[in-house]
């Protein structure tokens, strides 16, 4: 069976649906941050707690474009070109996240909290294996980027040697299954003896931020890429029902959380919560990347620019709601709602600030590094969307 070949440099068409997940990622994120730096009227509405999962959307779509990049010149005979990827991977996500880093460290007034991890750390991608738990950190959310860092870096050296050889599905499946597999047993271990405990710092410092216990969502996203680049025939099969699929995804998610109930410290969903959730989202991942689901079929507004600017946002969120919250919002004696409601439009404004000055700069640079024609505004909105590289 022939691989599916896509030319490097062909046209990128708007996907309406990758741009809705990611759109739904980083709204989840936010609204979860909201409520917890208590920007958000009590009761907050009881979905927003499981915001957190916003991070395991990123985490399935970061996998599956990711793969698709690297995995591309093998569907034609060639090799990744590794220094090439790191180098975009470095123009795409180093300046925006220097920048944020900078305002951390320089201005410790603009933090959300006083306290911060050692700058070397942030620097070197280990945040998320060396949490202080139990104390109140500032710039706490970097630790997913941390997964995502170490994962570029060891999918090309780890996975790829296995899935070149062209092995057989089954073959691909099981290694997937195997890696899937290990993470349950990981999380069993490290938490069994914390099991039906109130011990959220354990929770949080041996569960939800280490790369070992949080690859589950990486690891469904690279499946799917797989099966898409080397496996066109089953792939089709695969999505041909694009809105079962969504459906079957969003009734996993719904699942996911009714195991979880929060962040729970049973150790049904410590074990098997993750996989189930980063499944799912998968599904909804491959349903909504055909274009014929309902989420990629019709385009809603807002969601392009949303999805663009995601990065952006992620990274600079937090300090955007500190601000609200010490300065703004007492500057305009807003309360209540419409306190939150000015946090998120300081959010987006610093945001989008962000991604005009900084991060779209640089993607426009990599392209001119690369000798591409200079893109349209709505194509850098596209690529910044579609490829996430």
């Amino acid at each position: 069976m022939q691989p599916e070949i896509v030319r490097a440099n062909a046209p990128t068409s708007r996907q309406h649906g990758l741009d809705l997940v990611r759109a739904a990622a980083i709204t989840a994120v936010m609204l979860y941050h909201a409520k917890n730096m208590m920007l958000m009227p009590n009761p907050a509405p009881w979905l927003v707690s499981f915001g957190w999962m916003g991070v395991d959307l990123f985490f399935v779509l970061s996998g599956f474009l990711i793969a698709s990049q690297l995995l591309k010149p093998l569907a034609i005979g060639s090799k990744p070109r590794y220094g090439r990827f790191f180098l975009r991977r470095a123009l795409r996500t180093l300046p925006a996240l220097a920048v944020v880093l900078a305002l951390y460290f320089a201005f410790p007034q603009l933090r959300e909290s006083r306290d911060i991890q050692p700058f070397w750390q942030f620097a070197t991608f280990t945040e998320n294996l060396l949490v202080q738990a139990g104390a109140q950190k500032a710039f706490t959310h970097f630790w997913s980027l941390c997964v995502e860092e170490q994962f570029y870096l060891l999918f090309p050296i780890l996975l790829l040697p296995i899935v070149s050889t062209r092995p057989t599905a089954r073959k691909v499946a099981g290694i997937m299954l195997a890696i899937l597999l290990a993470g349950v047993v990981v999380r069993t271990w490290l938490w069994l003896p914390y099991a039906g405990k109130a011990e959220p710092d354990a929770y949080v410092s041996l569960i939800y931020y280490p790369t070992w216990s949080r690859l589950d969502g990486l690891l469904a996203g690279v499946a799917i890429a797989v099966l898409k680049i080397f496996r066109p025939e089953v792939w089709k099969t695969f999505v041909a029902q694009p809105n079962l699929l969504l459906a079957l995804g969003l009734s996993g998610i719904a699942s996911a959380i009714m195991l979880f109930g929060g962040l729970g410290t049973a150790l049904l969903p410590v074990a098997l919560g993750f996989p189930l959730l980063a499944v799912s989202v998968a599904l909804v991942v491959a349903a909504a990347s055909t274009g014929l689901a309902v989420v990629g079929k019709y385009r809603i507004p807002g969601s392009t620019a949303l999805a663009a600017g995601a990065y952006s946002l992620y990274l600079s969120h937090k300090i955007a709601y500190h601000a609200t919250e010490v300065w703004i919002a007492p500057a305009f004696g807003a309360t209540g709602y419409a306190r939150f409601g000015l946090a998120v439009l300081v959010a987006l404004a610093i945001g989008a600030l962000l991604y005009w000055s900084v991060e779209r700069p640089f993607l426009q640079l990599r392209d001119r590094w690369e000798g591409l024609s200079r893109p349209s505004i709505p194509g850098l909105l596209v690529e910044a969307r579609t490829q996430a590289l």
